[in-house]
């Protein structure tokens, strides 16, 4: 079948309009049918339609002018040779159900390329996802390897369940030690709520982002080894110390408000592991990062793969000003 190539798209006059009709291909104009790039070189590639302007390779060239075409090329052949109707779409690539076309049937993914080296704009990409929520798409991250091979990941901005509503803790002092604060005698309902870590039969010790989420919840009073307040200054220091921490006691401030019992995830790489309900295997990973943050895709892929690996869901806790969003991330296969 001919085609015409005008400018960087590809018209077919009437004798196209089964491949739209059949397989969901282009977009029905006056006097056919027009391809965008992809759909364009696919069918190319497939011997379904011919140029006389120009070869397969002279108009890979050609579109490769935009250096993300190639990789947006891979995925959208990769999923038409699942068995899907694809069109390009406001994000990057709309997937219907397989048997579903434009025209009948509505599309279930909603899908955004990435290289394996770009950075992920957690606030774009939460606005993102969300919008396709509203209108019912399955958000989906297709990431193409430095060798050109794709992982899928579904992604969703999801709260974490509620766990169990904690008992009332009594009021209580502690002592700022370095980067921890020790308290004499706690409360049993302290390490009945996993705060802490006993260091002998007298004492618990707290890690710096619980001594402050408790000391401004109003239940710890911090104090120097002197007995002089030590709220204000133990924060800045921690902070100053740590760049991550401010992020870091705002998550686990929310996390113990669900009812989430967060406890450090460092032999896992991240902030936070989460219980849920009592239960004696946490069940989420949860790295927190500001609002400006943008983690490379590299560290996204690796965080799914160990979670998945250690039988965990993976969250990254976005802090914003006034809320907090956690955006999960799980591999799938399409």
């Amino acid at each position: 079948m001919r085609a015409k190539l005008v400018g960087d798209t590809v018209h077919l006059g009437p004798e196209g309009m089964p491949l739209h009709e059949q397989g969901g291909y282009g977009r029905p104009e006056k006097g056919g049918l027009r391809l965008a790039p992809e759909e364009a070189l696919y069918l190319v590639q497939r011997r379904k339609i011919e140029l006389e302007e120009c070869t397969f390779d002279e108009l890979l060239q050609r579109f490769s002018s935009d250096r993300r075409f190639l990789r947006v090329f891979l995925v959208y052949r990769d999923l038409r040779e699942r068995g899907y109707a694809v069109q390009t779409g406001p994000h990057d690539l709309r997937v219907y159900r397989r048997g579903d076309r434009p025209g009948r049937g509505e599309s279930r993914y909603l899908v955004r390329v990435l290289s394996e080296r770009d950075q992920i704009e957690l606030l774009h990409l939460e606005q993102e996802v969300s919008a396709s929520s509203n209108m019912r798409k399955q958000y989906v991250l297709a990431v193409v390897d430095d060798e050109g091979e794709l992982t899928y990941y579904e992604v969703r901005v999801k709260d974490p369940p509620a766990g169990e509503e904690g008992v009332l803790l009594p009021a209580f002092e502690c002592r700022v030690a370095g980067h921890m604060a020790i308290v004499h005698d706690p409360p049993a309902a302290l390490e009945g709520q996993w705060y802490g870590m006993r260091m002998d039969p007298d004492r618990l010790l707290l890690s710096a982002v619980e001594g402050c989420h408790l000391a401004n919840a109003g239940v710890c009073r911090l104090v120097q080894k002197d007995g002089t307040d030590a709220q204000a200054s133990f924060q800045e220091r921690s902070s100053a110390e740590d760049p991550e921490f401010p992020a870091k006691l705002s998550v686990y401030t929310d996390l113990r408000r669900r009812g989430c019992i967060p406890k450090t995830g460092y032999k896992f790489g991240h902030h936070f592991r989460v219980y849920l309900g009592g239960k004696s295997h946490s069940e989420m990973l949860v790295h927190a990062f500001g609002m400006d943050a943008r983690p490379p895709m590299s560290l996204i892929a690796r965080s799914v793969r160990l979670a998945h690996s250690v039988k965990k869901k993976m969250l990254f806790a976005c802090v914003y000003p006034e809320r907090i969003r956690y955006i999960e991330f799980g591999r799938i296969k399409l």
